[in-house]
């Protein structure tokens, strides 16, 4: 039966395992990346072509998302988060048989369609599980099942990749998506859902809201710090291996290192960074163009590169919700859903067009590239952020807002 919002005991268990189902999908959706050269071996294709696996996944996210969320806007939100997860653990399961690349290209098709709908559902699943007063704590914990998989998730999709074959990584990682389907059999409750509009609608009142051309350059940004970060992340493992010159077995630790780094990044945002988001989201873009370019200054000076790796991976880590911060913080309250959507939108772009960006790089003046410019993609949005401050206050200052600073 439905359970309706009250202020009953708070739904720690459900959160919690709606947290571990996000954990499961981020994996699968960067699995590649940490097995980019075993999978362009065994698929007799360029690490490249294999990076655009991310591209394609990221692309039909974006292009399906808002269709799908509109045709299943009736269905029961637990039954459907069931069926995309099962979905999921199908690609993943058919990934590892993949006999040509063009069958693993569809694959990753399959599997962006259950991820758009996944984070339609899922994304909006705290709201039907919490009173609104609630709902700061209840989104936290289950967007920390995204970190969890660049601290855990992806390095340990790596290690067994590396120890078993990418094939039998597919298999474990649609196995573990099988186990989290059955925990939110068990412990994710149904919820009343009702949308009486189609996803997507803007009526017309929103379309004239003072505070909707911030909202669009906080999209504009997001979307440029996605793609500058996307074109290095995307292809770090041939660049750890092939430019500096660290042993495959050390790929697997170097991506927990960043993935942990991450983590503290989320946590330092969430104690510090939330009492000064513009401020936060500046330093944070700084020093990913910074770790960028002694990365790519000093490829061979292995410790001042994990050093850079870890600024890396904390900088990045508390941006996108530094990138929340800031759109909501913009957003007047009539526009606060679809600045959210637009976020993340905009990160789903920018993760595919960084990727392709790379496989371009990679294909034209080569791996060495990357970092450089990634750096220059980041110094563009400091730009950026200064000439947009001035927008978002004047646009924010014509209603009642948390202060921006």
């Amino acid at each position: 039966m439905p359970v309706p919002k009250t202020d009953a005991a708070f739904p720690w268990i459900g959160l919690v395992t709606l947290a571990g189902a996000i954990f499961v999908t981020v994996t699968s959706e960067f699995l590649p990346t940490g097995l980019l050269p075993e999978m362009a071996e065994g698929l007799d294709v360029t690490q490249s072509q294999v990076g655009l696996l991310i591209t394609v996944f990221a692309a039909t996210v974006v292009v399906s998302a808002a269709a799908l969320t509109n045709f299943t806007r009736r269905f029961p939100r637990k039954p459907l988060v069931l069926i995309v997860l099962v979905a999921f653990a199908l690609t993943n399961f058919l990934g590892a048989i993949a006999p040509t690349y063009e069958f693993m290209v569809a694959t990753r098709v399959l599997g962006g369609l259950a991820h758009g709908l996944f984070w339609a559902v899922v994304g909006a699943y705290p709201g039907h599980l919490v009173p609104q007063r609630q709902l700061a704590r209840a989104v936290a914990i289950t967007s920390a099942g995204g970190s969890a998989a660049f601290v855990l998730g992806v390095p340990a999709g790596t290690a067994i990749g590396h120890a078993l074959g990418w094939r039998l990584a597919f298999v474990a990682m649609g196995a573990v998506i099988l186990v989290f389907t059955a925990l939110v059999v068990k412990f994710v409750p149904a919820v009343e859902h009702r949308q009486p509009v189609k996803t997507g609608e803007i009526p017309l009142p929103l379309r004239r809201d003072p505070t909707l051309p911030g909202v669009i350059l906080v999209g504009i940004i997001t979307l440029t710090i996605m793609v500058g970060h996307n074109l290095f992340y995307t292809y770090i493992v041939p660049y750890f291996t092939d430019v500096n010159g660290f042993p495959v077995s050390a790929v697997s630790p170097l991506l927990l290192v960043y993935g942990i780094a991450g983590a503290g990044g989320l946590v330092l945002v969430g104690v510090v960074g939330g009492r000064l988001p513009r401020l936060g989201l500046f330093a944070g873009v700084l020093f990913v163009a910074i770790s960028a370019l002694v990365i790519g200054l000093l490829p061979t000076e292995q410790w001042l590169v994990i050093i850079a790796l870890v600024v890396w991976g904390a900088a990045l880590g508390g941006i996108p919700a530094l990138l929340q911060t800031r759109a909501l913080h913009t957003a007047s309250p009539q526009l606060r859903d679809l600045s959210s959507a637009l976020v993340t939108t905009s990160f789903n772009i920018g993760i595919g067009g960084g990727a392709f960006v790379g496989a371009l790089l990679l294909d034209g003046p080569g791996l060495r590239s990357l970092p450089f410019v990634d750096a220059a993609v980041m110094v563009g949005v400091l730009a950026l952020l200064l000439v947009s401050d001035r927008t978002i206050r004047n646009r924010s200052a014509r209603r009642p807002s948390i202060p921006f600073s």
